[in-house]
């Protein structure tokens, strides 16, 4: 086994959960921490984070959802992650801040070809996925059927690479780790919020206005990304 660091890794001093995550899942894809070492304490890390121990404990919680860790009582957080496994699913190492990161760089390219290329057919499955979505009370079914409305935007580019593309990017969507998340972002008016932009961007598709359909996904996701990050 690998000794413990004497010296923590320098970290970014910001003091949500999400943030902790992030920076050691990078830290660990990155080999900074190998498999088999026990990362820094907690009290080290809620040092280095200017954050409470609770905090701390909750990023290292949603790390053990994704496989990258495990705890052991009494000896510490130790990294559970081989560089060495072959083929690595990628949903196992991308926290849900590089995802919506990835969507705000993808997106609105992508809604800007969907106004171009998208049929009356297109259209017409995404208004009904729509309906469904709106009809959507609680987080689980939010979440499933909001992946199926943004494939079929991405679908509707008939672009074959985007389409394959955005199905990775649902494959991790669909990771477990959000399930850790989902009930904390995904409130009622948070859904709510969301249901009126997925409105909006359907009719700027149906209006062949790829300005406002681009502009409507960016804001979407940059929201979506801010009450991430608060959480």
């Amino acid at each position: 086994m690998n000794p413990v660091r004497t010296t923590p890794l320098p970290l970014p001093r910001t003091g949500t959960a999400v943030a902790i995550a992030t920076r050691l899942r990078t830290a660990i894809a990155d080999g900074i921490y190998v498999d088999g070492e026990r990362l820094p304490a907690e009290r080290v890390l809620a040092d280095a984070f200017s954050c409470s121990r609770t905090t701390v404990r909750e990023a290292l919680r949603l790390l053990c959802d994704s496989n990258l860790v495990s705890r052991r009582a009494g000896s510490g957080t130790f990294v559970t992650f081989s560089h060495d496994a072959e083929n690595p699913d990628i949903a196992e190492i991308t926290s849900p801040l590089e995802l919506i990161d990835v969507r705000i760089a993808v997106e609105p390219h992508m809604v800007r070809l969907a106004t171009v290329h998208a049929t009356m057919r297109d259209l017409g499955r995404i208004g009904i996925a729509l309906d469904a979505l709106e009809s959507s009370g609680e987080p689980e079914s939010f979440t499933r059927q909001d992946r199926i409305f943004h494939q079929l935007i991405a679908d509707a580019t008939h672009n074959p690479l985007m389409c394959s593309f955005y199905r990775r990017i649902n494959h991790v969507r669909g990771h477990r780790q959000w399930s850790a998340m989902k009930d904390k972002v995904l409130t009622g008016q948070a859904m709510d919020s969301y249901n009126h932009d997925h409105r909006q961007l359907f009719e700027a598709l149906g209006a062949r206005d790829a300005d406002r359909a681009a502009d409507i996904v960016l804001s979407h996701l940059q929201t979506a990304r801010l009450q991430l990050v608060a959480t």
